[in-house]
């Protein structure tokens, strides 16, 4: 029976750490395994990969100079860097140099987990997200993402209100300012509360936070 799951490559040459990652992403993916840059750049370039997760410091090279190469023979591939490195400046690095993404070490498995399926779904076609708390919200697709619950699909009109807030998280909007801005004309500024009520009933409570006497803005989760 053929493999169906989604081909993995995993460029990581700590002797250790590498054969545990492989043996722990099987779960979910076909896994192929490369302890140097050269190797991880040849399979990246002679196979069809769903995903990379490639480590920041490789012997004789550079993480990030992999990414890079890859990145200029066209190889669109969504990846992930891994590293000891924490500050802003190496992430941006990391994403200035093609990276999809950037998960620090020590980390943990769900996590890991959580930001492939993330950088996955970007690539395939859902667009890109906004993260609200450990919610990643889709405007694109209505879809929203829990760490812990899988997707929902949002309606039109409630996929609106959480874009509205989530593009101007440091905003208060009023009732009828949300009115105006997603709703139809003689919509009343109850309608405003039954679709927050809707949007929390298939999320979380605290995705949109009610500021008293003023309105509604982004939650903080």
């Amino acid at each position: 029976m053929a493999d169906t799951r989604p081909r993995l490559l995993l460029i990581e040459d700590d002797p250790q750490l590498g054969p545990v990652m492989r043996d722990v992403l099987e779960e979910v993916y076909d896994v192929t395994l490369e302890n140097t840059g050269e190797g991880g750049f040849r399979a990246a370039t002679s196979a069809e990969f769903e995903v990379m997760v490639v480590d920041r410091r490789l012997p004789g090279t550079d993480g990030l100079g992999i990414i890079e190469a890859l990145r200029k023979r066209g190889v669109a591939t969504p990846m992930l860097v891994l590293t000891a490195l924490g500050t802003i400046q190496d992430k941006v690095r990391g994403l200035d140099a093609g990276a999809n993404d950037y998960l620090v070490k020590p980390f943990e498995f769900d996590e890991l987990f959580a930001r492939l399926r993330a950088i996955r779904r970007v690539f395939s076609g859902e667009g890109p997200y906004v993260r609200i708390g450990s919610w990643e919200f889709y405007p694109e697709s209505r879809a929203i993402y829990s760490p812990y619950e899988g997707r929902a699909i949002l309606t039109v009109r409630e996929n609106e209100l959480l874009r509205l807030l989530a593009v101007n998280p440091s905003r208060t909007f009023t009732r009828e300012q949300i009115l105006g801005e997603v709703f139809d004309a003689g919509d009343q500024p109850g309608t405003v509360d039954t679709y927050v009520h809707y949007v929390r009933r298939k999320t979380d409570v605290d995705i949109i936070t009610t500021v008293r006497g003023q309105g509604y803005r982004l939650g903080a989760l």
